[in-house]
């Protein structure tokens, strides 16, 4: 095939003299012919030649046969590779998107850096066709005769060198979805001088009967029906639009000075970030008129969508000089038109309709281009009208409903109407009833009717009380969502009430949700608990609004456990604004989050009320923790508990720990260290921190952090010197043995220990240290109340000491756990003596032991007449069904 290329190349000098005719031609063509919109951003010619364009990124589509190259591509690139020369087979690719995420402007993009002579060098000609603006399907023309026509340059004397060679040919289809709106020809040919249907010649085109060889791009709105190439096979490449890089980029465009140029990212993300739109380019051009407008006129920037749409249009209403009769006339119009578009799956109208909605006085002026969109030529069947915006003529529609004051339709009326057509509806004519936010609005059209007004917020209202006492968090969040844009909060506080079930779990909200939510805590005085839990989709800038939210409001405990996608931003936002919060819990596990965060939480630390902070399952480091330790001494510092449990800690972090325990300021009472790399030269550092009389400490968890028995002496001589305030230790699944635990019970007897709650599971424990545990339970004044002892092989023999102990009148237990540790039914006896004699214990655990059917009887009787055990664990023991209903019997017994 490189051989026939060559020969062709060497031959065609005046092919040669076309193609650079035409690539001239190309670098100035313009697939779309209008000026720029408030709604429907910059004419995408003039955005390329600005030298202004922002690259799209794209997602996977289902048919694409591509190797990924990452979480998300350049349409360019990936356009590139789709129309490889080392393909077998000429290529269709179909170009998928929403209004307004920039593919006609991406393809404007392509054909000129084809005609630079930067992509796509195996094509001779390119020849790009906006088909919404080709008229009625049903008119007649050959290939050849469109291809003129499009292309003066060309002449049907010299396109027959052109098309000789159809693998050197590409055609790019803009706007399948304009052109499809109209009846379907599903007949084919394949003569280019042979004058067809123009439905018949695209699709032969993409289907490859008319140039055999030639290869196709064609880009169209995500709709299913469309013809002909709804089963085509092609690449399939789907359009996601501006990356948060790409979004930097296009404001930084917009807004040279870079003070502007933050302020805007910040409120944008802010505000805007949880709305799919924002990655639409046309809406970042929407926004970014509205902030320099409002910017300009020294005007706060916009809080809300609704808020952005209604000084977009008094804008644009302005720039027009139209005075407020005909401007509101013409928002009726749009309002009569959206609901009839919304309801047809964004059919065009023709001019016939435009009549119908009152829209005829506006049909030559300029000021509708900027709402709509005008194909094909007035007076032919292909001359339509549709909305740049699908959200502007949600937007349009809610306006129109204030506009008219009609009796009649209420807003019930209208939502039941609209169900499933207008997700933003409701939203929109929250927000519209916020007088601050529809103010310039009205400056343009005329007041809004009050009746309306007032109606949708007693609507309002009442939905929200109907739905917060109850337990559906959908209903929940619709109604947080509209207060939200509705922006009132004395609205908020009547709608909401002391009803409110605001204690539920909202795991799993989008980050538009999470927003809401966070308006409510701000708003909401008797909040208490926030629960975030498993988030998935919550922004940076949401974590802002919600650290904003809680400084209005009295919630004392976030939990956010889970958000993985929280991070160090995330949480550096968070931090930033939680001073002056009511804010006591904060729960943050596996948030993702690394030592780089840890000085933002290290000041919060400082400037809070945050008595308890968990971390677990961060990777925050010893680095990380060293930041921690030094907020712990200082005076301002109020945190009572902290847990680290999987932080990726090891001994080099427990020196300053320990320093700042023995500072004199630290009033930390609970430190979990669980499954962090201490080791016995950590747990020195703590021992001497425990030792010492200022160390606040009174309960430490260290279960698997490598501990051996080395490490129990130096414990052992704290827990008696240190004034005796640790209340509990944990020091299960370390490998203490018989040897490290002697150490630990002589200071368990001592007058000095007031320790209450022991832990010692799986420490490779034997019977001599039960029996040494058993000596510490009959000490007269034992503090002891809690002892878990399972998985630690001792059996009947060893759990012996233990049952003989509970016969003691000193002995004060309250909960025994000997999980795991061997029993066989031949204990039962000793064990039944042993609960009838204790005057304290109420909870025994018994679960993972060889117990079989034959003592159930006798352990049922145990429980039902013991006055103080009130919970019998017999769980996974060798029970069969048959024993079951005698257990059922017995209240106190899980099995």
């Amino acid at each position: 095939m490189e051989q026939v290329r060559t020969t062709w190349d060497l031959a065609s000098t005046p092919l040669q003299r076309l193609s650079k005719l035409h690539r001239d031609a190309i670098a100035v063509y313009s697939l779309e012919k209008r000026g720029d919109s408030p709604f429907g951003g910059r004419c995408p010619r003039e955005v390329v030649l600005n030298g202004q364009y922002v690259p799209l990124e794209v997602g996977e589509g289902e048919e694409s046969d591509r190797e990924p190259a990452g979480d998300s591509e350049c349409l360019q690139d990936v356009i590139v590779a789709a129309l490889s020369q080392d393909r077998d087979q000429p290529r269709a690719v179909r170009v998928v998107g929403p209004a307004g995420v920039g593919k006609t402007t991406a393809m404007q993009k392509l054909l000129a850096d084809w005609a630079a002579g930067k992509r796509l060098p195996q094509f001779t000609f390119v020849f790009p066709l906006a088909l919404g603006e080709l008229g009625s399907r049903a008119a007649k023309l050959s290939l050849a005769d469109l291809l003129c026509q499009q292309h003066p340059h060309l002449s049907t004397d010299s396109l027959p060198l052109v098309l000789q060679n159809p693998r050197a040919l590409f055609f790019v289809l803009d706007g399948l979805d304009r052109f499809q709106n109209q009846e379907a020809d599903t007949s084919h040919c394949s003569n280019p001088n042979l004058a067809v249907p123009l439905s018949a010649l695209v699709s032969s085109l993409l289907w490859g009967t008319l140039l055999p060889g030639a290869s196709v791009l064609v880009t169209s709105r995500p709709i299913d029906y469309l013809e002909p190439e709804a089963e085509l096979e092609c690449e399939h490449v789907e359009v996601r639009g501006l990356s948060d890089a790409g979004r930097k980029a296009y404001v930084g465009l917009f807004f040279t000075d870079q003070g502007e140029s933050t302020t805007v990212l910040w409120n944008m993300e802010e505000t805007m970030g949880f709305y799919d739109v924002i990655h639409l380019p046309a809406f970042c051009w929407t926004l970014c008129s509205v902030y320099r407008a409002a910017l300009g006129a020294e005007r706060g920037l916009p809080k809300t969508l609704t808020h952005v749409f209604a000084d977009a249009t008094a804008t644009l209403i302005r720039l027009h000089a139209m005075g407020e009769a005909p401007a509101r006339d013409l928002v009726l119009g749009l309002g009569k038109m959206a609901a009839h578009s919304l309801l047809h799956d964004a059919k065009p109208c023709d001019q016939k309709e435009m009549t119908t909605f009152g829209l005829e006085p506006f049909l030559s002026s300029p000021v509708l281009s900027a709402f709509l969109r005008e194909d094909g030529k007035p007076g032919t069947d292909g001359h339509v009208f549709y909305f740049l915006s699908p959200t502007a003529a949600q937007f349009l529609l809610a306006v129109s409903y204030f506009l008219d004051g009609q009796e009649g339709e209420g807003v019930e009326d209208l939502l039941e109407e609209m169900d499933g057509c207008a997700e933003l509806l409701e939203l929109f004519l929250a927000g519209l009833c916020d007088p601050p936010q529809r103010e310039l609005l009205e400056g343009a059209v005329g007041k809004f009717s009050s009746g309306r007004t007032q109606g949708f917020d007693t609507w309002l209202k009442e939905t929200t009380q109907e739905a917060v006492p109850g337990y559906s968090k959908e209903s929940h969040l619709r109604c947080f969502r509209l207060l939200h844009q509705r922006q009132d909060r004395a609205l908020v506080t009547e709608a909401v009430g002391p009803s409110a079930r605001l204690g539920l779990s909202y795991g799993g909200l989008s980050a538009h949700s999470a927003m809401a939510l966070s308006y409510l805590a701000m708003c909401c005085v008797d909040l208490d608990q926030l629960n975030l839990l498993s988030q998935s989709h919550i922004s940076e800038g949401a974590y802002a609004h919600l650290s904003a939210g809680l400084r209005g409001g009295t919630a004392r405990e976030l939990d956010l456990a889970y958000n993985s996608t929280m991070g160090d931003q995330g949480a550096e936002r968070l931090c930033a604004g939680l001073a002056g919060t009511s804010l006591q819990i904060l729960r943050l596990p596996s948030c993702n989050l690394t030592r780089a965060c840890c000085g933002h939480l290290a000041t919060a630390l400082c400037s809070t009320q945050l008595h308890l902070l968990d971390l677990r399952g961060n990777d925050i480091e010893d680095q990380g923790l060293v930041q921690l330790s030094q907020a712990l001494r200082s005076p301002k510092c109020q945190l009572q508990e902290l847990n680290l449990p999987m932080c990726n800690l090891t001994a080099v972090s427990m020196e300053s720990l320990s320093s700042s325990l023995r500072s004199g300021h630290s009033v930390l009472r609970s430190l979990n260290l669980t499954q962090n790399s201490v080791k016995d030269d950590g747990m020195r550092w703590l021992s001497a921190a425990l030792k010492d009389p200022s160390c606040p400490l009174q309960s430490l968890i260290l279960s698997d952090c490598e501990l051996t028995e080395a490490c129990c002496v130096g414990l052992a001589d704290a827990l008696t010197s240190g004034g005796g305030k640790l209340t509990e230790l944990d020091l299960s699944v370390n490998e203490l043995e018989d040897s490290g635990a002697s150490h630990l019970c002589s200071a368990f007897k001592k007058p000095g220990c007031g320790l209450q709650k022991l832990r010692l599971e799986r420490c490779e424990l034997g019977e001599q240290t039960f029996q040494e545990l058993a000596a510490v339970l009959r000490v007269e004044g034992s503090q002891l109340r809690e002892l878990e002892v399972g998985l630690n092989k001792v059996g009947n023999t060893g759990v012996k000491h233990l049952l003989d102990a509970l016969k003691d009148p000193h002995c004060k237990l309250e909960l025994l756990d000997i999980e795991m540790v061997g029993l066989q039914d031949g204990c039962v006896p000793d064990m039944i003596t042993a609960v009838k004699a204790s005057g304290t214990l109420k909870n025994l655990v018994l679960k993972n032991n060889g117990l079989t059917d034959d003592v159930v009887p006798a352990l049922v009787a145990m429980a039902q007449e013991s006055h103080t055990l009130r919970n019998l664990n017999l769980q996974y023991n060798d029970f069969s069904e048959d024993v079951f209903e005698i257990m059922d019997a017995c209240g106190k017994i899980r099995y």
